[in-house]
């Protein structure tokens, strides 16, 4: 009993150390950018007396961000999930919209003030690297997967190019407007939106434009012309 006690005992420590490492982690991210901050701030932010305690728990610092945004993932998932189930079928791009959007913000919603969550991703989105390490991950994840396919499905009339072109540009208003947002909670400045559900219903609203916005046709340029 007393070595079944032992083992509980360090697995709760193990556990209290990586939760603690992980939010050290993401506020300093948040704050400093990926690279202006080193395993060994992170320990020292996370109350260890062991520099090399981010490395022990996590590895390599691809790791230790995957870890921070799996910890969210879930809950946002969980959301996300339940507002498919209310879509399915839809043929309404504000639908399949809001399934992508409103997710976000209403988790962040949760977390109170303040959070780093938001300024964190814009962190992870920004380098090339670890954009791609997340982005290929979240794409495995059923409910997105599914939400993407269904908003596809209602815009047929655009090429895949235009599509992609507009999802990039979806996807950096989503997250820089919630971190702009999540920055002006923090230090008390004001934010044009009185609320996480206002964010929401604004960038759903910006985001369908965008996707059913007219397309300008390509002109050849002056290269192209010649050949």
């Amino acid at each position: 009993m007393a070595g079944v006690r032992s083992r509980t005992a360090h697995t709760d420590r193990a556990a209290g150390t990586r939760e603690a490492i992980m939010a050290a982690a993401e506020r300093l991210y948040a704050e400093h950018g990926l690279t202006a901050v080193s395993n060994r701030q992170i320990s020292e932010a996370a109350g260890q007396g062991n520099v090399a305690a981010v490395g022990y728990h996590f590895g390599t610092r691809a790791d230790l961000v995957r870890a921070i945004m799996r910890k969210h993932s879930a809950a946002i998932d969980a959301i996300r999930q339940r507002m498919l189930d209310e879509a399915r079928g839809s043929r309404e791009v504000r639908d399949w919209v809001a399934c992508l959007v409103r997710p976000a913000p209403e988790y962040l919603a949760t977390l109170g003030v303040p959070s780093w969550h938001a300024r964190f991703a814009v962190q992870v989105m920004t380098d090339p690297v670890l954009r791609a390490i997340v982005t290929d991950e979240a794409l495995t994840r059923e409910p997105l997967w599914e939400i993407l396919q269904g908003l596809g499905g209602c815009l047929g009339s655009l090429s895949a190019e235009t599509r992609a072109q507009r999802g990039d540009m979806a996807r950096q208003l989503i997250t820089h407007t919630c971190a702009e947002r999540e920055r002006a909670l923090a230090d008390g400045t004001g934010t044009r939106q009185p609320s996480w559900e206002g964010t929401a219903d604004a960038l759903t609203d910006a985001i369908t434009g965008l996707l059913l916005a007219p397309v300008t046709p390509r002109r050849s340029t002056p290269e192209e012309n010649r050949t």
